[in-house]
């Protein structure tokens, strides 16, 4: 072998090492976002409606927006925008008025038309689900589901409180007031699709052995068209037999239908924030709109994985190549609405606010072997070393340690903290936390002693190590990542102008949903954008 081969080979195999390890002198700049999952429209997609003007719309909870969607070309815009617009269900009268619920507020909202004036016609009704208006008389009815389990006769004039038709049905979910004037809709915790006496609240059941059925809209021939969402099906019920026949298979999370005048059936699918348009007469099926994510929240790196808390499921993205794969999807699991996600050589931890639970999981089987239910906000639960976890609940301003059988041993480690958000363990024994006052705090975990590392950060959210040792911190407010030196407190901006920081609406925790920030070995950060549903990478430069 020469000189010169040799020389070379030896200079290749410096190079490739250099390459194989990891950085530990910061950058001196960052380059432009690239989209590594590519954005969405909504933030998970519920209700459905074909308005008086033929136009689709689409209603968002978390988004707090109904969104038009062209019924071509699948182009979405948003119609109503927040907090006014928040939809679980939406409904379109006699004169084309249309009513919508809110579902996290409780209230029910409505205007005459897109110059009027919108009005709140009930409040204080949590968990109001699904509406709609009986088209000969005008008159509009309501269910809540999940936060409450009634039926009520909304006044459309604001005059008179809500009429309780009925309670206790076993969540009457997606429906419709038929020609007849009887309720036609689907029992969620039965698995049954029934008609309600709007006069007294009695019920008929139609058809059962559903496993979720979510929805139920009446197609004019003696047909009830029925969504399934954990079977995720899409079948039609003959109202004068009760035989149901499965039509067409769909994917597991949808939400709700609407069927036009001409006879599509639009369906949507909150963990793909997808609408499907299907023709009954030919059995084509198209994919109006959808996206890779629903509303990514948490994020976790392990190797070129990233596992992705996503509201309306749980992901994993390959960094390389993008794709994304389901790991859970809401209603075909045990999922409960996941916002953060830990990690460790053999469990996951996914929390959620909403339903105030940490649910571990292990990742060898993807069973879950403790669910810690009844907490009071929790915003994140990371593992530490031990294989115990710690959780921080945002309602009390603490952190707590949990161990044992079940995870049943609790203690806590810190409190009083201004909004405990997201967690990052270190590596000497002590625990990083951004708090929703602005603040990003170091705690010893042997005695819960409390340093603040950084004040005045704006509604700081997920946090990461990088490989030379700061922290870079989603400021959500600002939608910028911060880059912070723990030895000088110095403070570099990774990235601004991203499309994080989404917006809660009235009484909701205002870090909502956490942005998400991982970061690799080459030192390449990864942040979640629960403004367009989207994954992006900053490379080092």
């Amino acid at each position: 072998m020469n000189s010169a081969l040799k020389l070379g080979l030896l200079f290749f195999s410096f190079a490739l090492a250099a390459c194989s390890t990891s950085p530990t002198v910061r950058p001196q700049a960052w380059s432009t976002p690239e989209a590594v999952v590519a954005p969405s429209s909504f933030s998970g997609v519920h209700g459905l409606a074909i308005d008086a003007k033929g136009r689709l719309l689409a209603g968002s909870v978390l988004g707090n927006s109904i969104w038009e969607v062209d019924r071509q070309t699948g182009a979405a815009r948003i119609l109503i925008g927040g907090p006014e617009g928040q939809a679980d269900d939406i409904a379109i009268g006699p004169n084309g008025e249309m009513a919508w619920t809110s579902f996290l507020q409780g209230v029910i909202r409505y205007r005459e038309n897109d110059g009027a004036a919108i009005r709140v016609l009930a409040k204080d009704l949590p968990g109001i689900n699904s509406l709609a208006f009986d088209q000969k008389n005008g008159k509009l009815y309501a269910s809540q589901v999940f936060l409450g389990d009634a039926m009520w006769e909304i006044d459309v004039a604001g005059n008179q409180p809500p009429r309780q038709i009925a309670k206790g049905m076993g969540g009457f979910n997606g429906f419709e007031v038929g020609p007849d004037g009887m309720i036609y809709g689907p029992l969620w915790f039965k698995g049954q699709v029934t008609k309600m006496n709007p006069a007294d609240g009695a019920i008929t059941i139609i058809a059962d052995g559903f496993k979720v059925p979510a929805a139920a809209n009446l197609d004019g021939k003696g047909n009830l068209w029925v969504v399934d969402t954990r079977a995720g099906e899409l079948l039609k019920v003959n109202l004068a037999s009760g035989q149901k026949t499965m039509v067409q298979k769909l994917s597991s999370a949808i939400d709700n239908l609407a069927i036009a005048p001409e006879g599509t059936i639009y369906v949507s699918n909150m963990a793909d924030n997808g609408v499907q348009a299907f023709d009954p007469a030919t059995g084509s099926l198209r994919q109006l709109t959808s996206g890779k994510l629903a509303v990514p929240g948490g994020i976790k790196l392990d190797g070129k994985q990233l596992f992705v808390a996503d509201v309306f499921g749980f992901r994993q993205v390959d960094i390389n190549s993008g794709a994304v794969r389901d790991i859970f999807r809401m209603q075909a699991s045990e999922l409960e609405y996941p916002f953060s996600v830990g990690l460790s050589a053999t469990h996951y931890a996914l929390t959620s606010w909403f339903t105030g639970s940490v649910q571990i999981v292990n990742r060898a089987t993807q069973k879950t072997v403790a669910m810690l239910h009844g907490l009071k906000a929790p915003m994140d639960a990371q593992f530490l070393p031990d294989g115990s976890v710690v959780y921080a609940e945002i309602a009390t301003g603490t952190i707590t340690r949990a161990s044992g059988a079940d995870f049943s041993e609790r203690k806590v480690i810190a409190s009083d903290l201004a909004g405990p958000v997201q967690l990052l363990v270190g590596p000497n024994n002590d625990l990083y936390v951004t708090e929703a006052a602005g603040n990003l705090t170091r705690i010893q975990l042997a005695d819960g002693s409390k340093t603040i590392v950084a004040d005045k950060l704006a509604l700081p959210e997920g946090l990461a190590f990088t490989p030379w040792g700061s922290i870079v911190v989603a400021e959500a407010a600002a939608r910028r990542l911060t880059e912070i030196d723990l030895a000088t407190g110095a403070r570099h901006t990774v990235a601004e102008n991203l499309a994080i920081g989404l917006e809660a609406g009235p009484g909701l925790p205002p870090p909502y949903v956490a942005t998400g920030v991982a970061v690799s070995a080459d030192g390449t950060v990864y942040v979640s954008a629960d403004r367009n549903n989207a994954i992006y990478k900053i490379r080092p430069r």
